[in-house]
């Protein structure tokens, strides 16, 4: 038997809708420990998907940077030690919605689709996350590379 999308895919795939905020997509990913959300419209519909990368990315240009500590993403700007410029960091990531970040032309897959042409679409295309989709368009799981690494692992158990 080949194993296929639906055998490997979590299929308790979290995920945000457009207008999401980047504030709550960063405490979704340090929650869930994850580093890519599918966005979906309120049909459920894949529309984008948003890495911790992309944050990462477009926070550098603002001078936002991750912190190791309870309060998550912050904004020291110039003086670390500035109350007034965490306020800005922190406003910065509740304007700017998850749309303006995201990927959106995704990469996907369906649920019958084998793990090793999932394999190859990952290294072939450099991505680490791939969403599965229903027949008709909606998200219904997504496979992180991990995930095919744990099956691989699983099988000789």
């Amino acid at each position: 038997m080949k194993v296929k999308a639906k055998d490997v895919m979590n299929a308790k795939v979290i995920s945000v809708t457009t207008g999401t905020t980047l504030k709550e997509a960063v405490r979704i990913f340090a929650d869930y420990k994850i580093s890519a959300l599918p966005v979906v419209d309120m049909e459920e519909k894949l529309v984008g998907i948003l890495s911790e990368t992309d944050i990462v990315e477009y926070c550098s240009t603002l001078h936002v940077v991750p912190m190791l500590d309870s309060s998550g993403w912050i904004s020291p700007y110039e003086n670390p030690g500035d109350i007034y410029d965490y306020k800005q960091g922190f406003e910065l990531l509740e304007k700017t919605k998850v749309e303006k970040l995201m990927s959106r032309k995704v990469v996907t897959v369906q649920k019958d689709t084998l793990g090793t042409d999932i394999a190859k679409i990952m290294k072939k295309k450099k991505i680490n996350h791939v969403p599965v989709l229903e027949e008709n368009g909606k998200l219904c799981g997504i496979i992180a590379r991990a995930d095919l690494i744990n099956y691989l692992a699983s099988i000789g158990e």
